[in-house]
């Protein structure tokens, strides 16, 4: 069952915050296990030639780099935590739910992603009978070599990279903006993850669920309101203030929302592929002051990696 959480009640804990301070953080990047460019090697790789101390992997829906990702951090001494970032419908949206620090072998998070990743290849294919109705012939093929073959990691990011080879579109940004969209073709409406189950699937498994980039959803501030108390009462920690889509209005935006709602703060890249990507992987400026880090949460806590 979800938690429940009053978050009028709650009193985050506070650690000696000198040692977070000092690090370089990015706790939002994907490798090519789900729709990054890169395999988590070269990802962990190129964060600590960027200078980061501690990261975690958290691409979609999937656990599978995690092993690798950590393997290569320990390496070069950097401090690497479990993440994935999970896939919700709410309401007529989509929004995106990170979780950290959790159990990565706990069966009930691992199932519920099993069950999600089975679900793609047939929204895949839907998505490209639909090109192939405007004349963009052997779309769902293209994508998938840009999957490396795997049907259960397949994303509209492997279709609109696809759509750039083929030269309909000149980047992957542009892309979302002729198709793959709502009322664009190629856009197939999907059911993800409830808001409860992803919580409780990380609580559960003992991580913090954290809302990822919230600034990107196309709702008004009631509705956006409405997203964190659900969330909260859901069993959700926390909100990410810094991030590569965010501008800096908008960091100091979800910094007030994190204190007002007692919300531990996160940061990450969302870093995807080096030309794809507004932010490069540990290129993350700092939380504004004022706010409780989720790093913060981890060193007082003893939760570990």
């Amino acid at each position: 069952m979800p938690f429940k959480y009053q978050y009028k009640h709650r009193s985050l804990p506070r650690a000696d915050t000198t040692h977070i301070q000092t690090m370089t953080i990015d706790f939002h990047c994907h490798s090519h296990c789900s729709d990054g460019a890169l395999a988590p090697r070269a990802l962990v790789m190129r964060a600590h030639g960027n200078g980061v101390t501690q990261m975690a992997l958290t691409d979609h829906d999937q656990l599978t780099g995690l092993s690798e990702a950590r393997e290569t951090a320990v390496e070069l001494g950097i401090d690497f935590i479990n993440g994935v970032e999970i896939s919700v419908t709410w309401r007529d949206l989509t929004v995106h739910i990170v979780g950290l620090n959790f159990d990565a072998n706990h069966a009930e998070l691992v199932n519920g992603l099993k069950h999600m990743a089975d679900s793609r290849q047939a929204r895949a294919m839907l998505m490209g009978e639909q090109l192939e109705q405007v004349g963009i012939h052997n779309a769902f093929e293209g994508a998938l070599a840009h999957a490396n073959g795997r049907v259960d990691l397949i994303s509209r990011t492997h279709f609109a990279r696809h759509l750039v080879a083929i030269k309909k579109s000149i980047n992957v940004r542009a892309v979302f903006t002729d198709y793959l969209v709502a009322g664009k073709p190629g856009f197939v409406e999907h059911q993800w993850a409830s808001l409860d189950n992803a919580v409780a699937w990380i609580r559960n498994a003992g991580g913090i669920a954290v809302i990822a980039h919230p600034g990107r959803y196309a709702h008004s501030s009631e509705s956006e309101l409405e997203l964190i108390e659900q969330f909260i009462h859901a069993g959700g920690q926390g909100l990410e203030v810094v991030t590569g889509s965010h501008s800096k209005q908008q960091y100091k935006r979800y910094a007030e929302l994190a204190k007002t709602h007692h919300l531990l703060a996160s940061c990450g890249s969302d870093f995807h592929a080096r030309g794809e990507s507004k932010m490069d992987v540990g290129k993350v400026p700092a939380l504004p002051e004022g706010l409780t880090s989720v790093a913060t949460f981890w060193a007082s806590s003893s939760l570990g990696s």
